[in-house]
């Protein structure tokens, strides 16, 4: 299929931006990566009648580290690739889970044209940035002609593709707080090919301490409308030294705790099968890792 016609305007500011969006409304697109806008202009699920291309904004771009001492952040502009993310040094040392997600995202080409930004306002449960943004317990910033705000993670997500952002907002970055020393990050995923849409997926932080690990978060994707943190099985888990038989009883916890959606593919009880699979995997990794050091 071929898109329906629309006009295209390459926008120079943030305010042209808002100013757009006001105008327009429901019948303006943002353009950054493409690579689900595009797919659904040609399959006729969006038509609107004009295309903001937010490409050429500087601000919108970059990795950095913002603030000083235990304020710091790391920041990702909204524009940044998938392919820069895992590319990235300064990623790699405070923000290591994304590291991690980054090769299960697609292929290459799509790696090198996707947004971070795009993938986080549109909410794909079933995508590794939004999963990940809630397990690192990061921030979303928004913005909009009533100026900048900052969203949690666990806030922005409120239902499939819906987002907290209101009426002519977009994201402009995220920020992440740094890693220490001591914590532990385990991503994992399982599709029935490399680069489609997984299955399900976990992402695991936790920071190890002699009692063993704490702060855990425990999230999965493609099983919910939203990343689903297993807040449950963290209770189980939290503060209690890491062994075989523990795991044994948060997996029991697990597979009463979540409640999967079925898919085109998969039933309910396949993805929770699944979910407790990958949930093992990432507990055995955390468990190693509590035993290296």
């Amino acid at each position: 299929m071929k898109a329906p016609a629309f006009d295209y305007t390459r926008a120079r500011s943030l305010d042209e931006v808002f100013h757009l969006l006001s105008e327009h409304g429901d019948d303006a697109r943002l353009l950054a990566g493409g690579q689900t806008l595009l797919a659904t202009l040609n399959m006729r699920l969006s038509e609107p009648a004009l295309l903001i291309d937010i490409n050429g904004i500087d601000a919108l771009k970059g990795i950095s580290v913002k603030g000083t001492g235990s304020g710091r952040v790391l920041r990702i502009g909204a524009l940044v690739t998938h392919s820069e993310i895992e590319a990235s040094a300064l990623v790699a040392r405070h923000a290591p889970l994304l590291t991690m997600a980054a090769p299960h995202i697609a292929h290459r080409t799509i790696r090198n044209r996707g947004t971070w930004g795009g993938s986080i306002a549109y909410a794909d449960p079933a995508a590794e940035w939004p999963t990940c943004l809630v397990a690192l317990e990061g921030t979303v910033v928004v913005c909009g002609v009533g100026g900048e705000r900052r969203i949690a993670a666990h806030d922005f997500f409120v239902d499939l593709y819906t987002t907290a952002l209101a009426e002519g907002e977009i994201v402009t970055a995220c920020e992440l707080p740094f890693c220490e020393s001591g914590d532990v990050f385990v991503f994992d995923e399982l599709a029935r090919r490399h680069g489609d849409y997984a299955t399900a997926g976990v992402a695991l932080v936790a920071r190890r301490a002699a009692a063993g690990l704490q702060r855990l978060r425990l999230v999965f994707l493609g099983i919910g409308t939203t990343p689903i943190r297993a807040r449950r099985t963290e209770a189980v888990l939290d503060g209690q030294a890491l062994t075989p038989s523990l795991i044994d009883r948060a997996l029991s916890t697990l597979e009463s705790e979540l409640d999967p959606l079925a898919d085109l593919t998969h039933a309910a009880a396949t993805k929770r099968h699944l979910s407790c699979v990958i949930a093992r995997r990432a507990l055995g990794t955390a468990l190693s890792a509590t035993v290296a050091a």
